[in-house]
């Protein structure tokens, strides 16, 4: 034993337990990244829309589990499946993931339900009976995790602080999309260009019957159901030094590359950084389309001066193997050395139209499924009235046909149809 002086010395060193819970919340505040972000907009034909929200919590009122949404809904045949989309997307993905998770917990089941909450958009939108279409590019920001979900061609763009520029969506475009030209006509769909007169075909591959350029989307009741609304996924987690997203519509990427876009704004703030991507591609092409952008700022919280990207050093090939796919296991032990040294981390990534490959197994999935719901539209089931999501799939590994997740009959309709095959009836008990 120690002096009397030395334990009384020791004795101050003591922290309450309360004070070091209060010091770990005000630490695992500090080291979430500060928002900036702005919009900017030049409409032509009003079927541009756009959702900026930045009050969502994890866990109703307690603001350590806040997160940001942004999302790009360019529209066509009319504004009605873009404004439908913007409104109602976002709550039709947290709807399809279950209450009480922890943060990793919830960025793990956010991938799967990005997807039912996609479908579940295109199947209310097409019961209305309306024939407007739109592309999505949904943007969840949660800490230093970013997760991007999209169909169509609206882009989202990774300017990472001391990296290079990444594109975390794919374009559905046909034209450009061979993959996506094989699926279309393995489902039923006929890919070619407009035939005028003569026979002399023109402007860009188009899906028949419709003549929609795109593969992906939601609404467009009138194309054909191998217009899926299945959105390719990706998540990211950046370092601490933080980054920049760029989410826009075509009307940008037409006139713009990505790179450009990005450069042409390093050193803004988000606001300015918004208008000038639209100006450079106005100046580029004109408005011939609706143009919209939207800028997110991830910065640093010891940063007391906005920071944004500066002008990149030259990306080498050692540079490019540090941005790698991660298993979501693995993902989580390395992030911190990870962010240490300024990588960004691929945590998932998938692009399948297939919902028997999107949806997974509960086998594997028992924290964030529910067993007698629908994987998609989250109806209530009776124990006799879940389809598996695997049943009578040709594209699914699966050997189980009993194994879920399940959908409801209609739900599974619209997979089927999506798939190019007709309802197979298969009801487990």
């Amino acid at each position: 034993m120690g002096s009397r002086e030395e334990r009384h010395r020791h004795s101050h060193d003591l922290v309450p337990l309360a004070a070091l819970i209060s010091r770990e919340l005000k630490m695992e505040k500090m080291e979430k990244p500060t928002m900036r972000y702005g919009c900017a907009a030049q409409s032509r034909k009003g079927e541009d829309y756009f959702l900026m929200k930045t009050d969502c919590q994890r866990v109703p009122g307690n603001p350590s589990t806040s997160f940001s949404v942004f999302g790009i809904f360019d529209g066509h045949n009319g504004n009605a499946a873009a404004i439908f989309s913007r409104d109602h997307l976002l709550n039709y993905v947290l709807g399809a993931i279950p209450p009480g998770l922890g943060q990793d917990e919830w960025l793990q089941a956010l991938p799967r339900a990005l997807v039912a909450g996609f479908v579940k958009t295109d199947k209310e939108f097409q019961s209305k009976g309306k024939t407007s279409g739109t592309t999505a590019t949904l943007v969840v920001v949660d800490g230093w995790t970013v997760t991007v979900a999209s169909v169509g061609d609206s882009r989202c763009i990774l300017d990472a602080h001391g990296g290079g520029v990444s594109v975390l969506t794919v374009d559905h475009r046909l034209e450009e999309n061979a993959e996506e030209r094989a699926r279309v006509t393995e489902s039923g769909g006929e890919v070619g260009r407009l035939s005028i007169f003569g026979g002399t075909e023109i402007g860009p591959l188009r899906c028949w019957p419709g003549g929609l350029c795109l593969s992906r989307s939601i609404g467009d009741m009138d194309v054909g159901e191998f217009i899926v609304p299945v959105p390719y996924v990706k998540q990211v987690k950046l370092s601490n030094g933080g980054g920049r997203l760029i989410i826009a519509s075509d009307g940008i990427w037409d006139a713009l590359s990505s790179e450009i876009a990005a450069k042409s704004c390093r050193g803004l703030p988000a606001e300015l950084a918004s208008r000038l991507v639209v100006k450079e591609a106005l100046k580029k092409r004109g408005l011939k389309d609706d143009t919209t952008c939207i800028v997110v700022d991830m910065i640093p919280p010891n940063c007391t001066v906005q920071s944004t990207p500066s002008a990149p050093k030259k990306y080498n090939k050692l540079q490019a193997l540090f941005f790698r796919k991660k298993s979501c296991k693995s993902a989580h032990k390395l992030s911190k050395k990870l962010s240490a040294v300024g990588i960004v981390e691929e945590l998932f990534e998938e692009g399948s139209a297939m919902l028997s490959e999107r949806l997974g197994n509960d086998d594997s999935n028992n924290q964030t499924c529910g067993f007698f719901v629908c994987a998609i539209c989250q109806a209530d089931l009776a124990p006799n009235e879940g389809i598996s999501v695997h049943a009578g799939s040709i594209f699914s590994m699966s050997s189980t046909p009993w194994q879920g997740p399940f959908l409801c009959t209609d739900c599974h309709d619209k997979k089927n149809a999506m798939e190019g095959k007709r309802p197979s009836g298969v009801t487990v008990a």
